[in-house]
C-alpha cells in the first residue's frame, strides 16, 4: 500500500491546488480570459485528483492496472492545469502548444482505469 500511499497524498494536495487556483482565479485575476483560463485548469485539475481516488478504490479491489492510472491523472494535471496557469499570470501564450499534451494524458488515464474496472473478478 506504499505507492498508493503516495498517489492518494498527492492527490490531496492536487485537490487543495485546484481550490487554490480556482480562489485565486475568481477574486485575484481581472482579465476574462485569464478566469476563464484558470477556471478550466483548476476544474480538470480538481476532477482528475479524485479520479485517483478512484484509481485506488479500484485498485484496492483487485483491479492492479489502476495503479498506472495516477501519473496520467496527476502528470496530466501538472501539464494542463500548470500551464493555464502559467498563461493566465503572463506566460507566453505559445505555451498554450503544451497544454494538449496533458489533456491526452487525462485520456490514457481514463483508458487505464476503464479497462483495470472491466477486468475486476465479480464478487458475487
Amino acid at each position: 500500500m506504499g505507492v498508493e500511499r503516495i498517489w492518494l497524498g498527492l492527490a490531496a494536495l492536487g485537490g487543495l491546488l485546484a481550490v487554490a487556483i480556482g480562489a485565486f482565479g475568481a477574486h485575484g485575476v481581472a482579465d476574462p480570459q485569464a478566469k476563464a483560463w484558470m477556471d478550466t485548469g483548476a476544474t480538470y485539475l480538481m476532477v482528475h485528483s479524485l479520479a485517483v481516488f478512484a484509481a485506488a478504490l479500484v485498485a484496492s479491489q483487485g483491479g492492479w492496472l489502476a495503479r498506472i492510472a495516477p501519473p496520467f491523472f496527476l502528470g496530466g494535471g501538472a501539464i494542463f492545469c500548470g500551464t493555464l496557469t502559467a498563461m493566465a499570470l503572463g506566460a507566453p501564450r505559445i505555451l498554450g502548444a503544451v497544454t494538449p499534451i496533458g489533456g491526452l494524458m487525462f485520456l490514457v488515464g481514463w483508458l487505464v482505469l476503464a479497462v483495470a474496472a472491466f477486468r475486476l473478478k465479480s464478487a458475487a
